[in-house]
């Protein structure tokens, strides 16, 4: 093509003629890409830029203060509670110290390359999930709308957390602390201690009947728990507040919510280390079971907890990344993110074992000096020979060696008769192997080891302060992907929709603050967000490496970025990566098939937990949940693949960018348009893709791209 300026044009029908022209354009310089094109639709003139260059619609977005507050935000929104009460438990659960080299594999394959991905879309389209997923295939737009509905789903009962954590917070200031011991009942004769509370523990007991006040049973909703209503209300507000004004907002208080847990972390660590049997607990936990790590159930546990430590498919990794600069180095950030938040894992675990191993050497001292009392009464009562008593041992200031001598000595002689003496072996490996996660690590466990440490009101308002802020970093990128795709679609306020999403989800969370609502938490967990998340993370896959093309998208990295990514990202998106998210969803389906679906409730006459199965409506409930979140994925392709929307745009040119070239053909794009929403012609669509056949070739290229998707 000639270097001057040329009008080319083609007369498509009667109806639609299209012209390209003063376009200036220069071959041998690398550096100029193309200027202006305008393209005539219907005697209208409209000026279009390609999406690599600055259009208005880019310089208008919000852009992140500096490079620290966006890798802040990121570590704030993957580094969640899970990495406080869940990874500790699987890595206890699986093997130990075996249970990372799975973890760090799966990261490896599964984590950092799908993570790389959606940065890396974010990035280069500077969209929401909805935006982003509608632009590199129409037909797959549902993915977006799909990573809304679950990302709202996981807020209204994520943030019900943060209202418990705010609650225990506000207890806190206290000496000592309310859950320290066990209330006392009075009545007329006497007053003695609440049997609830006796046959469980204190801080069970004001976790389920003081916090919750919880009920039997999950059709028994027993009306609302004002305290947690406040707490939830309270909740909200500091999410809309921090939100309201979306990165401008939130960007600003990351500094405090991603660091502060960091801080908070390494002080429970040291103090953790001066109390006695906090190296036991961390000896148990790092001590390699490598048995355990051949069983597959423990790598299917280790994938699913790097899918979603990361937070990969809720929407808001894209929303955050879409608020950087082009040329910024995503591939850096993405491994950067994955191994802070890897490494996170390892230190809360660090904590969380050595804080245990205290309790559990507190809970073994106290239990060798009660079976020292009673083995001391069966030598008085004759029971048990003083012979068979070694006479270096008093049983009246016993060490734990000793005791362990007696105790097998005793058992060796009595061996007949040993069982009906009760005694316990009170060994520390027994505790520590008591396994908890969740709210049972947090609100129960956790928090009686924090009574026993000297000055514990002040250990416990740092401890669940940590919580709300580890829970306010992850909301923040949960409502981040809701709020930024559905502003940069429907071209509203951000501060409205913020106010709106906000305020019901509040309404919405009122079923998690009644007395039943903890059983509700539990079900929304299981279902709201496992299966539906794998599906959206798979179709990603799907629709970024097989539908627009893993070689067009590597050269969109390749000129992004400045470098060209290793090929091990190519094998891992194209093969690897697929076959193990798809093994992964086949495994969840049959767990959760083998699982029978229900939910631990507290019955109050046992003071335990008892299984109980969820009611036919609770089933449905359950099944809504799967279906709600990947409806919009078929509904929008089948919108898209008949027309249900009419397409007022009529059949336009394709129109491929090369250095300064503009070339068009006919193309036939009945049925993919761009736009999802009620008919709009492509250049309305608040998408980067103007006209969804405008896309550039990329240079170095040999020959013409005709596919009817836009490029990323």
């Amino acid at each position: 093509m000639p270097k001057n300026s040329k009008v080319v044009k083609r007369e498509l029908d009667d109806d639609v003629t299209e012209s390209v022209k003063d376009l200036l354009s220069n071959e041998d310089s690398a550096e100029d890409a193309f200027k202006t094109s305008e393209l005539i639709v219907d005697g209208q003139e409209e000026k279009d830029t390609d999406v690599e260059e600055g259009s208005e619609v880019e310089d208008e977005r919000p852009a992140w203060n500096s490079k620290l507050q966006y890798i802040l935000a990121q570590v704030g929104f993957s580094v969640g509670l899970g990495n406080v009460w869940r990874f500790p438990y699987l890595c206890q659960k699986n093997g130990g110290g075996a249970y990372l080299l799975p973890y760090l594999i799966l990261l490896m394959v599964i984590g950092i390359p799908l993570f790389f991905l959606e940065l890396s879309v974010g990035q280069r389209i500077r969209r929401g999930s909805i935006g982003v997923w509608n632009y590199i295939s129409p037909k797959l737009g549902g993915i977006g709308f799909a990573s809304c509905v679950v990302c709202y789903f996981v807020a209204l009962y994520y943030n019900v957390i943060i209202g418990w954590s705010l609650f225990y917070f506000s207890q806190s200031f206290q000496q000592p602390l309310p859950w320290d011991q066990c209330p006392l009942v009075k009545n007329a004769s006497h007053t003695f201690v609440e049997p609830e509370c006796e046959q469980s523990s204190a801080t069970t007991y004001y976790w389920y009947r003081e916090a919750l006040n919880i009920s039997s049973s999950i059709s028994e909703s027993g009306g609302l728990n004002w305290k947690m209503t406040i707490c939830l209300l309270a909740a909200w507000v500091m999410v809309c507040l921090a939100m309201i004004k979306g990165i401008q907002s939130s960007g600003k208080i990351v500094y405090f919510s991603s660091l502060f847990p960091y801080v908070v972390l390494i002080c429970f660590l040291i103090r953790a280390f001066l109390l006695n049997g906090s190296i036991d607990g961390i000896r148990h936990m790092f001590t390699p079971r490598l048995e355990i790590m051949l069983e597959p159930k423990v790598w299917r546990e280790a994938a699913t907890q790097v899918f979603f430590a990361l937070g990969l498919g809720f929407g808001g990794v894209i929303a955050f990344s879409s608020y950087n600069k082009r040329d910024n180095n995503c591939h850096f950030d993405a491994v950067l993110v994955s191994f802070i938040n890897f490494f996170t894992s390892v230190l809360a675990t660090l904590v969380v074992f050595a804080v245990l191993g205290f309790k559990a050497n507190v809970i073994n001292e106290k239990c060798i000096t009660q079976n020292s009392e009673m083995i001391m009464k069966f030598l008085k009562m004759g029971n048990i020979s003083e012979d068979i008593i070694p006479h270096h041992i008093n049983l009246s200031a016993v060490t734990t060696e000793d005791y362990h001598l007696v105790y097998d000595i005793i058992q060796k002689v009595k061996e007949e008769e040993f069982p009906a003496l009760h005694l316990n072996s009170c060994q520390i490996e027994e505790e520590l192997n008591k396994a908890v996660q969740g709210t049972g690590l947090a609100f129960i466990a956790f928090t009686e080891a924090m009574t026993h440490f000297p000055a514990s009101p002040f250990w416990s308002v740092m401890f669940f302060l940590m919580l709300v802020n580890l829970g306010l970093g992850s909301m923040f990128g949960t409502i981040e992907g809701i709020v930024t795709p559905i502003v940069d679609t429907f071209k509203v306020r951000k501060e409205i929709l913020t106010v709106i999403c906000c305020l019901l989800a509040f309404c919405i969370g009122l079923i998690f603050v009644q007395r039943s609502g903890n059983y509700f938490v539990t079900m929304f967990d299981d279902y709201s967000a496992t299966l539906p998340l794998l599906i959206v993370v798979i179709l990603e896959n799907i629709a970024v490496c097989f539908v627009y093309g893993i070689d067009k998208f590597m050269e969109d990295l390749k000129d992004m970025l400045g470098f060209a990514p290793s090929r091990y990202y190519y094998y891992m998106w194209k093969y690897i990566s697929p076959l193990m998210l798809l093994s992964l969803l086949i495994a969840s389906i049959v767990n959760m098939g083998l699982s029978p679906p229900g939910y631990n409730a507290w019955i109050e006459n046992k003071a335990s937990e008892e299984f109980l199965s969820y009611p036919a409506w609770g089933m449905a409930v359950c099944i809504s949940l799967v279906v709600l979140a990947i409806l919009p994925v078929p509904v929008v392709f089948i919108i898209r693949r008949f027309n249900f929307i009419d397409d007022s745009s009529g059949n336009l040119a394709s129109v491929t960018y090369k250095r300064g070239r503009v070339l068009k053909e006919p193309v036939n794009l009945e049925g993919d348009d761009t736009s999802l929403i009620h008919g709009k012609t492509s250049t309305d669509v608040p998408s980067p893709n103007f006209g969804k056949n405008i896309y550039r070739k990329q240079s170095g290229s040999p020959t013409l791209d005709t596919a009817p998707n836009g490029r990323c």
